[in-house]
């Protein structure tokens, strides 16, 4: 996502026309960002700093990385990625347009070859809306020039890495990621560990298709996958099953408030049973994502 600032309202938003996520107030440049690496599997990496989680497949051609972080944590993390081989990457793969997962492509674009869905393209050369906020184009050798539409597969490190586009869940250019050998999968903001997650409607997002992509992702996968999600710790697909329990439960609780004519502010008001409250602990809190679901439901 942007530069998504903790606490939502406006301390959910904005910095120069982008997001952060977290518990950061002001512009990430002025925070100290430590790049956290863990290895997953094999030859692939998660790596953690200031945004959405990172994922590198290191091989002998060099290194491929998911997302790109903010373009403030661009140096840091070239760094981390020295450590594990080359601070350059030679592909970088986008999982959707906000900021804190694509933004970092200002830094690396002029040596990697950026790849993402035709709609991440399109969203980063152009003015967008988002909470009333407008974002700021990029220039172009920070876009992807490579783009597909439904899917597409890089074979590096000794690894198909597939890219699939599931459309209109967390945005309308998401896609996830396979590491088809390592049995790893990057879903990028299509799943946030243990949290509501954000769901951008002003860009093609809706809850119901996020549930619907979960769930699909949860018969498709393996019991011992690995899962790097787009916020949280490094999961499994029992994470993702509560994941998608709280997205159902919650959205179901919503519709039921909804149906009996309830206003969004009643139904915030009233809240979420209280076994919902941690999920709200986040900076999406729990009024955000009730908004979200009678939104995207009231489409």
């Amino acid at each position: 996502m942007n530069r998504f600032l903790a606490g939502l309202v406006i301390t959910g938003l904005l910095v120069t026309g982008a997001f952060a996520h977290g518990d950061g107030r002001h512009d990430v440049s002025q925070q100290d960002v430590t790049v956290k690496t863990t290895k997953v599997s094999g030859n692939i990496y998660m790596l953690q700093g200031r945004g959405g989680n990172i994922g590198v497949l290191v091989g002998p051609e060099g290194i491929l990385m998911i997302d790109d972080d903010y373009r403030a944590v661009s140096e840091k993390l070239r760094d981390a990625l020295k450590e594990l081989g080359s601070g350059s990457p030679r592909y970088i793969f986008n999982t959707h347009w906000h900021d804190d997962h694509a933004e970092g492509n200002k830094f690396f674009g002029k040596d990697s070859i950026i790849v993402a869905h035709k709609n991440v393209r399109q969203r980063l050369s152009q003015v967008n809306q988002i909470f009333g906020q407008k974002t700021v184009p990029y220039e172009g050798l920070a876009l992807p020039v490579v783009t597909y539409t439904e899917s597409m597969s890089i074979h590096f490190g000794g690894e198909e890495v597939r890219a699939v586009h599931y459309p209109n869940g967390h945005t309308d250019g998401d896609s996830v990621i396979f590491f088809v050998t390592a049995n790893v999968v990057h879903m990028g903001d299509d799943f946030f560990v243990a949290q509501y997650p954000f769901v951008d409607l002003e860009n093609g997002g809706s809850v119901q298709g996020l549930i619907k992509h979960v769930g699909e992702l949860i018969k498709q996968l393996p019991a011992d996958v690995k899962i790097i999600p787009g916020h949280g710790p490094l999961a499994t697909l029992d994470d993702l099953k509560q994941f998608h329990s709280l997205l159902v439960e919650t959205t179901d609780y919503i519709r039921k408030e909804m149906r009996s004519k309830k206003s969004l502010d009643e139904i915030k008001k009233g809240g979420l049973p209280e076994k919902f409250k941690p999920y709200g602990q986040g900076f999406v809190k729990t009024d955000r994502w009730i908004e979200f679901v009678y939104k995207s439901y009231s489409k």
